[in-house]
């Protein structure tokens, strides 16, 4: 058996334990460990690879940001941050046929920016805006679809868990990826308030208006949320900014380390200090990070298993080769994975999607003439990458998003959602063509800031 043709199998395989419903870190766990088994003709090698193998890859400094922003992201949920974020959109938009809506989108992207999970966002911003928009009179279909495309900001906004975990993957600078985040995140943001506007007036009975807001209410509530304008501010200014203007190039005031626990310390004591965050919510909020952790973890190496498998069937290497001599357009490459990625989602999450994919992908990626260097292409896939698989998030039957704002409104029928995400996907999908077409709205940041 050719090692392309031992990987595809053993591929096929993982993919059928996952639809088995195995778990879907120990489903690549177990794929590798055998694959390896099998190519080596002996249990030694794998088994030693288990010890070696996930000390190196937990001892990774560069993963102790995972857990900060997790707890960030915990942090925020339980202190009311998100509240206020919903209030001052809605103040400043809810006069506009659909603001309310639009105020969701807004204040997703700002709960993201400091939450860094697709879920979460969806979750929390689920309980906070849906009864408000249903209280208003806004249609089922609008209210819960307008939520679950405005998740999926949390994973594309920095920082992000899956930007970290892909630069790491990748080899890449995470703060190059930071920002190579930031212009598709707001085109996102400013993509779904415009699908609103064109939606409400498409079916002007699925929203209403209300009364304007005077001026001194807006900034009232608009300075209500200094405490998320602050910590994103630091932990992102931190990062980027320059904060020595006499030696040449940016420099920076934290490593991407330090701005994770500094985001998670800040959002932690203002919690205390204006009396939201409990001392029963703060350890809620440590066990629920500790669980999230050890389930990324578990299929961070998972995927260290199975990519140590490919590696010794050279099976992406071979599929570079292949590629690279059939002579197939670098676009038409990218669009069978991007589409992929859209399948995918109807039953990985996007954690899993990227780290199962990455390791075949992106040597692919690596060889084909996109007209850019080899950093610029590889930040600028996994960029569009991470905006497919949010796609896939919100995709029917299955996305993941569906589903989470399916169980925050139990009594709308899912039919309902489908129906009312069904223009957010096609705004994703117009964004992708754009990015795709022109590297640069991506990359520009990147080259301002470096």
């Amino acid at each position: 058996m050719t090692g392309l043709t031992l990987a595809l199998t053993g591929f096929a395989l993982m993919l059928g334990g996952i639809f088995l419903r195995v778990p879907i870190a120990l489903a690549m766990a177990l794929t590798g460990f055998f694959g390896t088994w099998y190519v080596l003709g002996t249990p030694n090698a794998p088994m030693a690879q288990l010890k070696t193998l996930t000390y190196e890859t937990f001892s990774n400094q560069g993963l102790s940001i995972v857990p900060l922003f997790l707890l960030m992201g915990q942090f925020a949920t339980r202190t009311g941050m998100s509240s206020a974020l919903f209030r001052a959109a809605s103040d400043w938009l809810g006069h506009r046929k659909g603001g309310v809506a639009m105020a969701s989108v807004g204040a997703c992207a700002g709960f993201g920016a400091i939450c860094g999970s697709s879920l979460a966002t969806a979750s929390t911003m689920g309980q906070v805006a849906l009864p408000e928009m249903r209280r208003r009179g806004y249609s089922d279909s609008l209210s819960t679809g307008v939520l679950a495309a405005g998740g999926t900001l949390g994973i594309l906004i920095p920082p992000s868990v899956i930007l970290v975990i892909y630069a790491i993957m990748a080899e890449q600078n995470i703060v190059k990826m930071f920002m190579a985040a930031m212009v598709p995140g707001l085109l996102a943001a400013l993509g779904y308030i415009l699908t609103v506007a064109i939606y409400v007036r498409l079916k002007p009975d699925s929203a209403t208006t209300a009364e304007r807001v005077p001026m001194r209410e807006r900034l009232k509530t608009f300075a209500a949320t200094w405490p998320v304008i602050a910590i994103f501010g630091l932990t992102m200014g931190g990062i980027v900014g320059d904060w020595n203007w006499s030696k040449p190039g940016p420099q920076a005031l934290f490593t991407p380390n330090e701005a994770a626990a500094f985001g998670a310390t800040a959002t932690a004591l203002y919690g205390i200090v204006v009396g939201k965050l409990t001392f029963q919510g703060f350890l809620n909020a440590i066990l629920e990070t500790a669980k999230a952790t050890a389930m990324i973890f578990f299929i961070l190496l998972g995927a260290e298993i199975f990519k140590g498998f490919l590696a010794l069937t050279r099976a992406p290497d071979m599929l570079a080769d292949w590629v690279l001599s059939a002579g197939f357009a670098p676009l038409m490459v990218l669009t069978v994975m991007l589409l992929a990625y859209l399948v995918f989602g109807c039953v990985m999450d996007s954690l899993s999607m990227i780290l199962l994919t990455i390791p075949i992908f992106l040597p692919v990626i690596e060889v084909l003439d996109f007209g850019m260097s080899a950093e610029d292409t590889a930040i600028w896939f996994g960029i569009i990458a991470l905006i497919v698989v949010e796609v896939g998030l919100i995709t029917p039957p299955v996305g993941m998003n569906l589903f989470i704002i399916n169980g925050v409104a139990r009594d709308i029928p899912i039919s309902r959602t489908y129906a009312g995400v069904a223009p957010f996907v096609l705004s994703d999908l117009i964004r992708v063509v754009i990015l795709v077409s022109f590297p640069a709205i991506t990359l520009w940041l990147v080259g301002v800031m470096f």
